[in-house]
């Protein structure tokens, strides 16, 4: 198996919003990964046929747990994992998607909120856990939200033996301490404090800023990509003349390139298989690791 090598990620920090820098290495950790190979045996046969005895060894399947399964960015998820072979999980107050869409069938859906869900039923079996738990509204709603309900799950996580938690956070777009200082970035951070305490080496936080794609609202289609993806192509090509603003507080505001929901779902997809994704990701980061394919 190769494995995504020279990641700059993140240590657990000392402050929500701040940590040290450091570079993963290339383990050679074959032994302690999923296994799974086919050996093609065409002997000495009389005829053209083949065959493949399929071998596996210390196989554990991926059975994923998306909190938030049915949103936005939850449900890219779902659909990616599925289509990577994985058992999947949603749990979300909304329950199952009113859309349809073949690999729905594939997924379990759970209705329930995680301060009064049953983590023993939803996590049985679970060897990582997603969250894309976060929103906007009052101080109080925003803490509650993306801090409280992350760090319980977390928690629960854990309590339960599962092996990895995957967050997916917010960039701090090189806002002011005072701006950031609002329910939602500091419901965030505490979150990411958590999850890399309770998982120092396997525990992997996403930054990713705005997320374009087709958001689907109850029957409607919100096409975020027909601004997103000129103003990634945009950014990109003013790379060399923009880069000298990014010192400038709030300038990520404008300069932060997009990412795609996609390359949040493939790049999620990516960690829970791969042993060496721990730490915080960056937008660059997360869009290297969507084009991280073991193979």
């Amino acid at each position: 198996m190769a494995s995504l090598c020279g990641i700059t990620c993140i240590s657990a920090p000392s402050s929500p919003s701040r940590g040290t820098l450091f570079a993963t290495s290339c383990r050679a950790s074959n032994s302690m990964k999923t296994k799974r190979s086919s050996i093609i045996n065409s002997g000495a046969t009389t005829n053209s046929d083949v065959s493949i005895i399929d071998v596996a060894a210390d196989i554990k399947a991926n059975r994923i747990v998306v909190l938030g399964g049915s949103g936005y960015v939850g449900s890219a998820i779902c659909k990616a994992a599925v289509s990577r072979g994985m058992e999947v999980v949603s749990l979300s107050r909304s329950g199952r998607p009113s859309y349809s869409g073949p690999w729905l069938d594939q997924v379990t859906w759970v209705t329930g909120d995680v301060f009064y869900v049953n983590w023993n039923e939803v996590l049985a079996g679970a060897t990582a856990v997603v969250s894309t738990l976060g929103g906007f509204g009052s101080e109080e709603y925003m803490q509650r939200l993306n801090g409280e309900a992350n760090i319980l799950s977390v928690n629960a996580a854990k309590d339960s033996g599962v092996s990895k938690f995957i967050l997916i956070s917010v960039h701090d777009y090189n806002l002011p301490s005072f701006l950031l200082s609002n329910g939602y970035f500091t419901g965030k951070r505490k979150a990411e404090s958590e999850v890399l305490s309770k998982y120092p080496s396997s525990g992997v936080i996403f930054r990713p800023g705005f997320i374009y794609g087709k958001r689907k609202v109850n029957r409607y289609e919100i096409p975020l990509d027909v601004v997103g993806e000129p103003l990634e192509k945009f950014l990109k090509a003013t790379e060399s003349f923009t880069k000298p603003l990014s010192s400038l507080p709030a300038s990520d505001l404008l300069l932060a390139p997009p990412v795609s929901v996609n390359e949040v779902a493939t790049a999620v997809v990516n960690a829970v298989t791969d042993d060496d994704f721990f730490g915080i990701f960056t937008i660059q980061q997360i869009k290297e690791s969507a084009m991280s394919i073991k193979v």
